[in-house]
Protein backbone atom coordinates (compact mmCIF):
# COMPACT_ATOMS: atom_id res chain seq x y z
CA UNK A 1 0.00 0.00 0.00
CA UNK A 2 0.80 3.48 -0.32
CA UNK A 3 2.51 5.74 2.40
CA UNK A 4 2.57 9.47 2.47
CA UNK A 5 4.05 11.60 -0.22
CA UNK A 6 7.43 13.97 0.93
CA UNK A 7 6.35 15.88 -1.62
CA UNK A 8 3.43 17.26 -0.21
CA UNK A 9 0.77 14.92 -1.73
CA UNK A 10 -2.08 13.05 -0.63
CA UNK A 11 -1.72 9.57 -0.87
CA UNK A 12 -5.11 7.38 -1.88
CA UNK A 13 -4.78 4.27 -0.81
CA UNK A 14 -8.40 3.05 -1.88
CA UNK A 15 -11.86 4.88 -2.38
CA UNK A 16 -15.47 2.77 -1.43
CA UNK A 17 -18.69 3.90 -3.31
CA UNK A 18 -21.61 4.58 -0.25
CA UNK A 19 -24.27 5.86 -2.51
CA UNK A 20 -24.15 5.94 -6.64
CA UNK A 21 -27.19 7.22 -9.17
CA UNK A 22 -26.89 9.45 -12.30
CA UNK A 23 -26.78 12.74 -10.61
CA UNK A 24 -24.48 12.16 -7.82
CA UNK A 25 -21.57 9.48 -6.62
CA UNK A 26 -20.76 9.45 -3.01
CA UNK A 27 -17.79 7.62 -1.62
CA UNK A 28 -15.13 7.23 1.17
CA UNK A 29 -11.80 7.63 0.09
CA UNK A 30 -9.04 5.92 2.40
CA UNK A 31 -6.31 8.83 2.46
CA UNK A 32 -2.98 9.55 4.33
CA UNK A 33 -2.28 13.13 4.73
CA UNK A 34 1.14 14.81 4.16
CA UNK A 35 1.57 15.01 7.89
CA UNK A 36 1.31 11.19 7.84
CA UNK A 37 -2.62 10.99 9.66
CA UNK A 38 -4.57 8.37 8.01
CA UNK A 39 -8.44 8.52 7.55
CA UNK A 40 -11.35 8.32 5.35
CA UNK A 41 -12.66 10.93 4.09
CA UNK A 42 -16.07 11.62 1.77
CA UNK A 43 -15.81 12.31 -1.53
CA UNK A 44 -18.85 13.46 -4.26
CA UNK A 45 -18.53 12.61 -7.73
CA UNK A 46 -21.43 14.90 -10.01
CA UNK A 47 -21.53 14.93 -13.86
CA UNK A 48 -19.42 17.34 -15.48
CA UNK A 49 -21.13 20.79 -16.97
CA UNK A 50 -20.64 23.47 -19.44
CA UNK A 51 -22.18 26.82 -19.75
CA UNK A 52 -21.76 29.55 -22.41
CA UNK A 53 -21.99 33.27 -22.12
CA UNK A 54 -24.19 34.48 -25.21
CA UNK A 55 -22.77 38.08 -25.76
CA UNK A 56 -25.17 40.13 -28.70
CA UNK A 57 -23.54 41.50 -31.63
CA UNK A 58 -22.40 45.14 -29.85
CA UNK A 59 -20.95 42.63 -27.28
CA UNK A 60 -22.58 44.90 -24.48
CA UNK A 61 -25.43 42.59 -23.09
CA UNK A 62 -25.30 39.09 -22.38
CA UNK A 63 -27.80 36.63 -22.60
CA UNK A 64 -29.21 34.94 -19.02
CA UNK A 65 -32.13 34.06 -17.35
CA UNK A 66 -33.19 34.79 -13.56
CA UNK A 67 -34.25 31.60 -12.28
CA UNK A 68 -35.07 29.73 -8.97
CA UNK A 69 -32.69 26.82 -7.43
CA UNK A 70 -34.75 25.00 -4.60
CA UNK A 71 -31.90 23.71 -3.35
CA UNK A 72 -29.96 26.59 -2.05
CA UNK A 73 -33.67 28.32 -1.94
CA UNK A 74 -31.89 31.72 -3.94
CA UNK A 75 -32.89 33.49 -7.18
CA UNK A 76 -29.91 34.45 -9.63
CA UNK A 77 -29.71 35.34 -13.10
CA UNK A 78 -27.39 32.18 -14.96
CA UNK A 79 -26.12 31.30 -18.11
CA UNK A 80 -27.35 28.91 -19.99
CA UNK A 81 -25.50 25.49 -19.99
CA UNK A 82 -26.11 21.88 -18.47
CA UNK A 83 -24.40 18.80 -17.87
CA UNK A 84 -22.12 17.14 -20.37
CA UNK A 85 -23.59 14.33 -22.82
CA UNK A 86 -21.17 11.53 -23.22
CA UNK A 87 -21.48 11.90 -26.94
CA UNK A 88 -20.52 15.17 -27.27
CA UNK A 89 -17.69 17.51 -26.11
CA UNK A 90 -17.88 20.12 -23.38
CA UNK A 91 -18.02 22.77 -26.25
CA UNK A 92 -20.51 20.82 -28.35
CA UNK A 93 -22.82 20.60 -25.15
CA UNK A 94 -22.87 24.30 -23.97
CA UNK A 95 -23.89 25.01 -27.82
CA UNK A 96 -26.64 22.51 -27.60
CA UNK A 97 -28.00 23.84 -24.06
CA UNK A 98 -27.58 27.03 -25.62
CA UNK A 99 -30.16 26.41 -28.43
CA UNK A 100 -32.45 24.57 -26.52
CA UNK A 101 -32.66 26.89 -23.42
CA UNK A 102 -32.54 30.00 -25.63
CA UNK A 103 -33.26 29.66 -28.83
CA UNK A 104 -29.97 30.94 -30.04
CA UNK A 105 -27.24 29.33 -31.70
CA UNK A 106 -23.93 31.24 -31.44
CA UNK A 107 -21.43 31.01 -34.42
CA UNK A 108 -18.23 31.54 -32.85
CA UNK A 109 -17.17 30.06 -29.51
CA UNK A 110 -14.26 30.49 -27.40
CA UNK A 111 -12.90 28.53 -24.66
CA UNK A 112 -12.38 30.29 -21.23
CA UNK A 113 -11.63 27.92 -18.60
CA UNK A 114 -12.14 24.20 -17.14
CA UNK A 115 -12.13 24.44 -12.95
CA UNK A 116 -13.54 22.35 -10.07
CA UNK A 117 -16.11 24.41 -8.55
CA UNK A 118 -15.26 22.74 -5.20
CA UNK A 119 -12.13 20.98 -5.30
CA UNK A 120 -11.29 20.16 -1.85
CA UNK A 121 -14.77 17.93 -1.44
CA UNK A 122 -16.52 17.22 -4.79
CA UNK A 123 -15.38 15.89 -8.45
CA UNK A 124 -17.39 17.84 -11.03
CA UNK A 125 -15.56 19.63 -14.10
CA UNK A 126 -17.17 22.86 -15.40
CA UNK A 127 -16.21 24.22 -18.42
CA UNK A 128 -16.79 27.70 -19.56
CA UNK A 129 -17.53 29.29 -22.71
CA UNK A 130 -18.14 32.74 -24.43
CA UNK A 131 -20.17 32.51 -27.69
CA UNK A 132 -20.48 35.51 -30.21
CA UNK A 133 -22.21 36.05 -33.32
CA UNK A 134 -25.57 34.26 -32.20
CA UNK A 135 -28.81 33.89 -34.23
CA UNK A 136 -32.41 32.92 -33.53
CA UNK A 137 -33.03 30.40 -34.77
CA UNK A 138 -36.14 28.68 -32.69
CA UNK A 139 -38.28 28.67 -29.57
CA UNK A 140 -36.55 27.09 -26.87
CA UNK A 141 -37.49 23.66 -26.34
CA UNK A 142 -36.17 23.49 -22.72
CA UNK A 143 -39.02 25.27 -20.53
CA UNK A 144 -37.99 25.37 -17.11
CA UNK A 145 -35.00 27.26 -17.34
CA UNK A 146 -36.85 30.44 -17.28
CA UNK A 147 -36.89 33.42 -19.68
CA UNK A 148 -33.63 34.41 -21.03
CA UNK A 149 -33.35 38.04 -21.37
CA UNK A 150 -30.54 40.29 -22.47
CA UNK A 151 -28.39 41.84 -19.51
CA UNK A 152 -26.35 44.77 -19.78
CA UNK A 153 -22.28 43.68 -18.97
CA UNK A 154 -22.23 47.06 -17.16
CA UNK A 155 -24.79 45.86 -14.76
CA UNK A 156 -22.47 42.49 -13.51
CA UNK A 157 -20.58 43.95 -10.99
CA UNK A 158 -23.70 45.20 -8.93
CA UNK A 159 -25.33 42.00 -9.87
CA UNK A 160 -22.77 40.12 -8.13
CA UNK A 161 -21.99 42.67 -5.63
CA UNK A 162 -25.99 42.42 -4.53
CA UNK A 163 -25.97 38.62 -4.52
CA UNK A 164 -27.92 37.94 -7.65
CA UNK A 165 -25.04 36.02 -9.73
CA UNK A 166 -24.03 32.82 -7.38
CA UNK A 167 -23.39 29.95 -10.53
CA UNK A 168 -19.96 29.52 -10.47
CA UNK A 169 -20.00 28.94 -13.73
CA UNK A 170 -21.76 32.13 -14.56
CA UNK A 171 -19.14 34.29 -12.51
CA UNK A 172 -16.51 32.85 -13.92
CA UNK A 173 -17.75 33.80 -17.61
CA UNK A 174 -19.01 37.31 -17.07
CA UNK A 175 -15.49 38.06 -14.77
CA UNK A 176 -13.54 36.51 -17.99
CA UNK A 177 -15.29 38.64 -20.34
CA UNK A 178 -15.35 41.94 -17.82
CA UNK A 179 -11.38 41.32 -17.17
CA UNK A 180 -10.30 41.05 -21.02
CA UNK A 181 -12.76 43.83 -21.86
CA UNK A 182 -10.79 46.04 -19.17
CA UNK A 183 -7.34 45.17 -20.68
CA UNK A 184 -6.96 42.05 -18.19
CA UNK A 185 -6.27 39.86 -21.05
Amino acid sequence: MATSDDDGRWVVHGERIIYDNKWVTVGLADITTPSGARFEHHTVTLPAAAVLAVLDASEENVLMTFRHRFVSDVWGWELPGGLLDASESPEQTAVRETEEETGYRVHRVEFVAAYEPMIGTVRSKHHVYVGRNPELVAEPTELDEGRYEWVPLAKVPDLISSGQLQSSGTLMALLHILGTKSGGK
